[in-house]
């Protein structure tokens, strides 16, 4: 049966931008409880969140590659609203590069931010939600994850591949303990990465007819184009709310047709090279 949402407890890491802040509106406008975790409690958005949710909000102030914080900042959530129903591993941040040229220090940030970030929040509420025997991990993926879409996308696509496969491996372990987890797969929405995004143009002539025609495209495409994070929002949130949810949520248009290109071609190719695979043992 579906939970109502005005029964949860959500606690959303990049609460103050992109998928994070349409989350925490969206879990409001339906009458739910926010935990909106932020990187700084001065930013213009808490005002308003706190305007909307009024005593259904609160701002644990963290930066999710600090354990210590996290740890902080889930008590906080706890101690205010009595436990946690959802949780939403949304903060993170974006890199475009070619991948010989991409600095050895921005590769590690990235991986700090997107993956141990991540892996900070779920070793922080995983205690809550196994003592509750219930619960909900969203771990925020990419298209990326699965399907790649354009030269440049290395490094980001590393992280993303790597949270798809610690979350997948993550739900088998705690299915028995009534926590459910579902993967999101966004493809390209207007959330302009709340300025988490850094580019290393190519300098390397031989990366000018691939990384360099995809940063120009990337750079030119038509905001209308575009997904809304507040629909995003809404499917997410009917998604863990459904009675069954997904494994993996693929949103947009464009992540749906090529994650199902991708898994096509690959299913073709491992029937096609069947014969050499098999017979190992």
């Amino acid at each position: 049966m579906t939970e109502a949402v005005s029964d949860q407890v959500w606690f959303i890491t990049g609460a103050g931008s992109g998928f994070g802040l349409a989350l925490s509106r969206a879990v409001l406008a339906r009458g739910g409880r926010v935990a909106a975790a932020v990187r700084s409690v001065e930013d213009p958005v808490v005002v308003a969140l706190r305007e909307a949710g009024q005593e259904r909000v609160c701002f644990p102030q963290l930066d999710v590659t600090r354990p210590e914080e996290v740890r902080r900042g889930v008590d906080q959530a706890v101690a205010q609203f009595g436990g946690l129903d959802v949780v939403v591993n949304s903060a993170g941040r974006g890199s475009f590069g070619s991948l010989e040229e991409t600095p050895d220090t921005e590769v590690r940030d990235l991986f700090e931010v997107n993956v141990f970030g991540s892996l900070n929040v779920i070793r922080a509420v995983l205690p809550i939600l196994r003592k509750q025997h219930r619960g909900h991990l969203v771990q925020f993926s990419s298209l990326a994850g699965i399907a790649p879409a354009a030269p440049g996308l290395a490094s980001y696509a590393a992280t993303k591949f790597a949270v798809e496969g610690f979350a997948e491996v993550l739900s088998q372990e705690v299915a028995h303990l009534g926590i459910g987890v579902t993967i999101v797969e966004p493809g390209d929405f207007g959330t302009g990465f709340g300025g988490a995004l850094h580019v290393t143009p190519p300098a390397l002539p031989d990366y000018a007819d691939s990384v360099g025609r995809a940063a120009q495209a990337f750079a030119s495409m038509d905001p209308a184009l575009l997904g809304h994070p507040d629909k995003a929002a809404a499917a997410i949130i009917d998604a863990v709310t459904s009675g069954s949810p997904p494994l993996r949520l693929a949103l947009g248009d464009d992540a749906v047709d090529a994650i199902k290109t991708k898994l096509s071609n690959h299913l073709s190719e491992a029937r096609t090279w069947e014969g050499v695979g098999r017979g190992m043992h």
